[in-house]
């Protein structure tokens, strides 16, 4: 079954989108659940979701990584006519999951206590994110 999700972003954070998934698998039974986003500037990740402060230090952490490219230290970036958070957003997105394969038991992902899924925009402004969801059964 292939179906796909739309995620609301609005500028660079994480947007957990857990409980669509879980939807999406529930009553399925065994198997396979994949999930990639249709965007070369955005990446997908299965993080923490208990304290959202671990998500807010990962947005930093990847700001100070590789910063915008009006930055004087990314002065060797050449695709900057997209806006100084465009090419970062690329890297950032080469260097994170842009696909995750999570396994289904009984209709239910097997994600740890505290994991969530998520979309991390790393554009600015905001953006329609799609996320392409293929469920494969166990034969």
């Amino acid at each position: 079954m292939i179906d796909s999700f739309e995620i609301q972003t609005n500028g660079p954070a994480c947007y957990e989108f857990t409980r669509e998934a879980a939807a999406f698998v529930k009553g399925q039974g065994d198997g396979l659940l994949t999930l990639m986003i249709r965007h070369t500037s955005a990446s997908l990740l299965i993080q923490e979701n208990a304290d959202p402060e671990v998500q807010h230090d990962l947005i930093g952490w990847f700001r100070r990584l590789v910063p915008s490219s009006d930055d004087p230290s990314m002065r060797w970036l050449t695709h900057t006519y997209e806006g100084p958070d465009d090419m970062p957003a690329h890297i950032k997105s080469a260097m994170l999951p842009v696909s995750l394969q999570i396994p289904v038991q009984a209709g239910r992902m097997l994600l740890g206590r505290w994991q969530g899924i998520y979309v991390v925009e790393h554009r600015d402004r905001p953006h329609r994110r799609q996320v392409a969801a293929l469920f494969q059964p166990l034969s």
